[in-house]
């Protein structure tokens, strides 16, 4: 047998099982672009109600991943880790408190993750949907955004923006005395608005 007809034959196989060559060995197919968040021109903020009155904060350290292909949407995928230490709400004291055990508890949990498996078409842009881990709990979440790219020094760059509700007790975030609503609500509506650049494949 020839080289070529091996070659033809292992071929043949390959796809009869199934297997697309440029999805073997795990690598996403092509088509789908690979983004990484701006961190200088990058937000991701949070506003919750205390005694009455609307209060923000934002996040400083959020590294985010984003495979996406509007026509391959079983292929895209999204990744946020923030860093729990690296929020400023205005009020040191304020942040301090949130800071402890009883709120955030950063010195025990570091780190929040959200990660969507499944990212679908609305008549408003695309939804996210996936699991947010917070304070050693994780639950379901959906996260509506928009999407868009642009030609910058040309270079691709990609525009995400949305919002989303977290309800913190469904986290534990509020033990003891911070478990009562009637000072601390328990929605907090998280707002990013993330400039992407373009990375290598993973």
């Amino acid at each position: 047998m020839t080289a070529v007809a091996r070659t033809i034959l292992a071929l043949t196989a390959f796809l009869a099982a199934g297997v697309s060559p440029h999805t073997a060995g795990g690598a996403a197919p092509a088509g789908v672009s690979h983004y990484v968040a701006d961190a200088a021109k990058s937000t991701l903020q949070f506003t919750f109600v205390q005694a009455g009155a609307k209060n923000q904060g934002r996040f400083t350290r959020f590294p985010v991943t984003f495979d996406f292909s509007p026509d391959d949407l079983a292929a895209s995928k999204l990744e946020v880790t923030v860093q729990m230490n690296s929020f400023t709400t205005g009020d040191q004291e304020r942040d301090d408190t949130l800071r402890g055990d009883d709120l955030f508890a950063v010195s025990k949990y570091p780190q929040a993750q959200f990660i969507a498996t499944q990212i679908t078409k609305t008549a408003n842009g695309f939804e996210a949907t996936g699991k947010l881990t917070l304070r050693g709990a994780t639950r379901d979440l959906r996260v509506p955004f928009t999407f868009r790219t642009a030609t910058e020094n040309g270079a691709t760059v990609g525009y995400m923006n949305g919002r989303t509700t977290v309800r913190r007790l469904d986290f534990g975030v509020g033990q003891g005395d911070w478990r009562a609503t009637d000072q601390v609500g328990n929605d907090v509506e998280v707002t990013f608005a993330l400039r992407l650049t373009a990375a290598a494949p993973r």
